[in-house]
């Protein structure tokens, strides 16, 4: 049987930074995933991109005063810890993430060849009180390269250290339990699973080829959450948020199905704060999925008119951009499975950007060319072409004509037409003062304060039923799983430990298994930016504990 200093298990962005750590520690390794090599990467490959840093140059080039303090105050009035005591290791690792992203995150990637698009992003803009959940300033950095450029220097590090025969990186090896020996985890079993070639995160086969059965002197479990899984995440949803629709799109491939943490947690590990999870309302069915109910989330800014199933407004704070979990629980609370976006073809131009590298070839391709279409008027292409081609993109000249659409649609009638228009008329008489009293609007207008969405992110603000503007929009909206909060509980050097509150001896866990650290890093709502950055940050150092 063959022995490892350390087993990886997944090799998505957790598992290669872990991997490369350890590897540059003199360490043997062996990294198992249960995809074949196309999938290299993992969720991470389709992701914007964006990272949550402080006090970064390209803030400060802006006019953003940002600070570790405020960073993490902003943290600790979204995370909402619990003082309970089940909250410590979480509270801890956010403590040391700010930290990190106030410091070395940048230097270190920058020096691995990692660049960032200038224009910060405003991400999560909260709307609450000083103390409550939000980004007091913009944080959101868009990855030169997105996803891909961020997984690039680790991918390179991992190929070259399997040239010279470092690390043993063995695919199609689907981690099924761990092995223990004396209380200690000790190795890993499986199933070899036959070769596939399908694209990348295309569902693959599972069908088994034979068993297998790795030693090690560690295990570093890295396989990511429970997005794809919809009845695991309608089961763990909490009760008091509703619960969670039949019918939901998958931000995450197939794969990504919480095998890793049930199997540790069959060894002994503790799992904590299963309950807490990030999912987005603005999903859209991808037209051409890769994966099985493949969804692209709107990254909408903040004029849209956001309406319940009901065509009714979602309370204030609750609009585009500003409180994700907030507006799905408000969704999953009444029992929806959707809700709309209503806006003209102006705001469409100036706001609407679709998540995922795919979706942003200029970014994706490092197209400086492709890239200034962003700064003329109208969507651009990748936006433009996913509204021709979607069904759930409705197009009207009235409000009439839209609800008959919307309603088309939905196979329900619970847009009322003359309801519709009046929302939009009253909306409109804010926006013709000049000022108003209704906080989106009040809102809308304050976010173009800041340079970089007065330049590409927030429409001037207008009338939607000015014909200058139209036509008239509506999106359909669905529930989207992607990220899972909580996970195995991990100390501050991401060793896994026991319902009992202690160490379980040769296991460890980074990037979203750990809850993206301590089991539950960002509490009960994220700040954006943090997923990539938690997997960064717990697989360092991860592999620099284990290296040590």
């Amino acid at each position: 049987m063959t022995h490892s200093d350390v087993v990886v298990v997944g090799a998505g962005l957790a598992g290669l930074v872990a991997t490369a750590e350890l590897v540059a520690a003199g360490r043997r390794v062996t990294l198992l995933d249960a995809e074949p090599a196309a999938s290299l990467g993992g969720q991470a490959f389709w992701s914007f991109g964006g990272l949550f840093l402080v006090d970064s140059p390209e803030q400060r080039r802006l006019g953003v005063k940002d600070s570790a303090e405020l960073a993490l105050a902003d943290w600790f009035g979204s995370a909402d810890f619990a003082d309970d005591g089940s909250d410590r290791w979480g509270r801890a690792w956010a403590e040391g993430f700010v930290e990190f992203a106030a410091g070395d995150l940048r230097p270190w990637l920058y020096a691995q060849g990692v660049r960032w698009f200038p224009l910060v992003q405003w991400a999560e803009r909260g709307g609450y009180l000083a103390d409550g959940h939000g980004n007091s300033v913009p944080r959101f950095h868009v990855t030169w390269g997105t996803g891909p450029g961020i997984l690039e220097p680790f991918v390179r590090a991992l190929l070259d250290a399997r040239r010279d025969g470092l690390v043993d990186v063995r695919f199609r090896h689907r981690v099924t339990g761990l092995v223990t020996t004396d209380g200690r985890v000790t190795g890993v079993r499986g199933d070899l699973l036959v070769p596939d070639t399908v694209e990348r995160a295309v569902p693959s086969s599972r069908e088994v080829q034979e068993p297998f059965e790795l030693s090690a002197s560690a295990v570093v479990i890295a396989t990511g959450g429970i997005g794809a899984d919809h009845d695991l995440v309608r089961a763990t949803w909490p009760a008091s948020a509703g619960q969670m629709p039949a019918r939901m799109l998958s931000g995450v491939p197939d794969h990504v199905d919480g095998s890793g943490i049930a199997a540790a947690a069959a060894s002994g590990a503790a799992v904590v704060h299963e309950d807490r999870m990030w999912h987005y309302p603005e999903g859209i069915t991808n037209h051409s999925p890769v994966w099985s109910r493949h969804g692209i989330r709107i990254l909408a800014g903040p004029s849209s008119l956001w309406l319940d199933a009901d065509g009714n407004r979602l309370p204030a704070p609750l609009f585009p951009g500003f409180d994700s979990l907030g507006s799905l629980r408000h969704i999953t609370g009444r029992g929806d499975d959707h809700s709309w976006f209503v806006l003209d073809k102006t705001i469409l131009g100036s706001e609407f950007a679709l998540s995922g590298s795919e979706q942003n070839p200029d970014l994706t391709g490092k197209d400086m060319k492709l890239l200034l279409e962003r700064v003329k008027p109208g969507a651009v292409g990748p936006v433009e072409a996913f509204a021709q081609k979607s069904d759930e993109f409705l197009w009207a000249d009235t409000p009439a004509e839209l609800a008959a659409k919307m309603n088309a649609l939905s196979g329900s009638d619970r847009i009322d037409a003359d309801a519709l228009e009046r929302t939009i008329v009253a909306r409109d008489r804010q926006v013709e003062t000049g000022l108003g009293k209704d906080p989106q609007v009040v809102a809308t207008a304050m976010a173009r304060r800041y340079v970089v969405d007065k330049l590409i992110r927030v429409a001037k603000p207008h009338r939607l039923l000015d014909p200058a503007h139209g036509p008239l929009l509506a999106v359909r909206l669905s529930v989207l799983t992607r990220k899972t909060l909580g996970g195995l509980h991990t100390d501050l050097e991401g060793r896994v430990l026991r319902p009992d509150g202690e160490v379980l001896p040769g296991l460890w866990a980074a990037g979203e298994a750990s809850g993206f650290g301590g089991g539950g890093v960002h509490g009960h709502r994220a700040l954006e930016g943090t997923f990539l950055g938690g997997c960064l940050f717990t697989g360092r150092t991860v592999g620099r504990a284990l290296g040590a």
